[in-house]
């Protein structure tokens, strides 16, 4: 035992194997919910975790699922909390969507229909695609009567699902109808996440529950871009010269994060600051398992200063 926690079936971040990792990787992934922040708080020795891994001469990216918002949204929010992370330093599961379009050559005459929020839409608008519906869509109703006919735009060649504070049966009901009724519709989800630190006092629903509700309602599964898919580990080692045997994927989540790092070749830390907790993580059912595991990302710091 150290740090005060147990040790499982992977290893707990000590002085030594905090040093051995450092040595050993070029880049650290991080999460963003529930590792960097959790909504609009930082997690406490975030900042001096990132400015000593810098000074180490580290990589530092920034991938997460939340797909709320844009790259730009995401480098404005780090900026707003003291923390100095560039575009092109941060990948998106909204930018991901927007990129399996582009590389599977998505007719330019067809739309694409988001339930989601402004980070899609933005994400698709800089890919060059038209795109509608997210937060505008949210404030429409339906109302079930005799003869009612929900009318669609049949030129939707794809609907993208991702978290949605606006989610509602207006939403879906698009969605399901684009899906099943305009011919070869693709079903694009961000993520499956069931749920995250949107704000920093509690756990909400995640777009795994959106994405289910349609998934439910075209008796479909979608594609899924975000992590745990390999999908944006493509687009990360085309920007930056790096191993993947040479990365360490710090997260909180075991079936998204760890899973990510684990499906592309990574080392990965799981920390306990966000959706995970340890008995969890001690579970026998629990069959995901980090090469470390610690507190948070803060123990960084003082292990490699010991």
């Amino acid at each position: 035992m150290a740090n005060g926690l147990p040790d499982p079936p992977c290893g707990l971040l000590t002085a030594d194997s905090a040093r051995s990792l450092v040595d050993s990787v070029d880049a650290f992934l991080f999460d963003c919910d529930g590792v960097i922040w959790k909504g609009d708080k930082l997690i406490e020795g975030v900042s001096e975790t990132m400015e000593l891994l810098r000074k180490l001469g580290k990589k530092l990216v920034f991938v997460t699922n939340n797909s709320r918002k844009s790259r730009r949204q995401y480098s404005k929010k780090f900026r707003s909390l003291g923390l100095e992370v560039t575009e092109d330093e941060i990948f998106t599961s909204s930018f991901a969507a927007a990129m399996f379009l582009k590389l599977n050559n998505f007719p330019p005459e067809k739309k694409v229909y988001v339930v989601g929020e402004d980070g899609i839409l933005e994400e698709l608008k800089l890919a060059g695609f038209e795109c509608f519906g997210g937060p505008e869509d949210g404030k429409k109703n339906i109302k079930l009567e005799a003869d009612f006919y929900f009318e669609h735009d049949k030129s939707v060649g794809a609907v993208v699902v991702g978290l949605d504070q606006y989610f509602n049966y207006y939403k879906m009901q698009y969605a399901r109808i684009c899906i099943s009724e305009n011919p070869g519709c693709l079903f694009i989800a961000t993520n499956r996440d069931p749920s995250g630190h949107m704000t920093s006092g509690q756990e909400w629903p995640g777009a795994g529950t959106m994405v289910a509700a349609v998934s439910c309602s075209v008796q479909k599964e979608p594609i899924v871009v975000g992590k745990p898919s390999s999908f944006l580990m493509d687009f990360l080692l085309e920007s930056f010269n790096l191993e993947t045997s040479r990365m360490c994927m710090v997260g909180d989540r075991l079936d998204t994060d760890i899973l990510f790092g684990q499906n592309t070749g990574c080392k990965t830390l799981l920390v306990l600051s966000g959706c995970t907790a340890l008995p969890e993580l001690l579970d026998a059912s629990n069959k995901i398992h980090p090469d470390l595991y610690t507190n948070s990302v803060y123990d960084l710091v003082g292990l490699l200063q010991k």
